[in-house]
């Protein structure tokens, strides 16, 4: 199967370009969002409705992600932080190393998005007193409280991506994420022999 970018020629998405650069902030990113939603959805109608299953989960995330970045923003909390920020709300006094790990990102990625985090008042780092070779990574209190604000924006999007599916399909669609991803894992760990996609 030919591999098609994401970004292919869609008559959807040069219809909106300019209309997106002319409009207020907020509408531009609306404007933007829905052009790049609708990109993904002429790739998978009408552009390439058979490509690999790899790039449908891909696509999905991004849609999730748009829709909450969206959101987020209207808090003024970039994307990139809202994924620091679960992980610490969860695990709070990461050291930089652990809370790149968590994330997925590279330490500088992290060290850079810790430090505006810091200067917004949202996280401190701190060395520990056992320990003064590592920097720790603390919530503040207004890091903490943007738990209550932002985590319903989260599950607003999970209820609108799943709203008129049955009971039964979204248990199905977690089941057979659940099984790649842990085929997935195996096959990371050698535990299973490698299949082409």
């Amino acid at each position: 199967m030919s591999e098609i970018s994401n970004t292919s020629q869609s008559p959807v998405r040069d219809a909106t370009s300019s209309a997106a650069s002319r409009a207020p902030r907020p509408l531009r990113r609306r404007v933007t969002a829905r052009s790049e939603s609708q990109s993904i959805l002429y790739h998978w109608r009408e552009a390439v409705p058979d490509d690999r299953f790899a790039h449908l989960v891909k696509d999905a995330t991004r849609s999730f992600q748009r829709s909450l970045q969206i959101r987020l923003a209207d808090h003024d909390v970039p994307f990139g932080h809202w994924t620091f920020l679960r992980v610490l709300w969860e695990h709070d006094g990461l050291t930089q190393k652990q809370l790149s790990d968590e994330v997925g990102v590279m330490e500088p990625t992290t060290f850079a998005a810790v430090k505006t985090m810091e200067s917004r008042g949202w996280v401190e780092r701190r060395q520990l007193a056992e320990n003064r070779k590592n920097v720790y990574v603390f919530l503040t209190d207004a890091g903490r409280a943007l738990k209550a604000t932002l985590v319903p924006l989260a599950e607003q999007v999970n209820c609108l991506a799943v709203a008129g599916l049955s009971v039964e399909d979204i248990a199905a669609a977690r089941r057979v994420l659940l099984a790649i991803i842990t085929q997935l894992a195996q096959d990371v760990s050698g535990d299973a022999s490698r299949v082409d996609e």
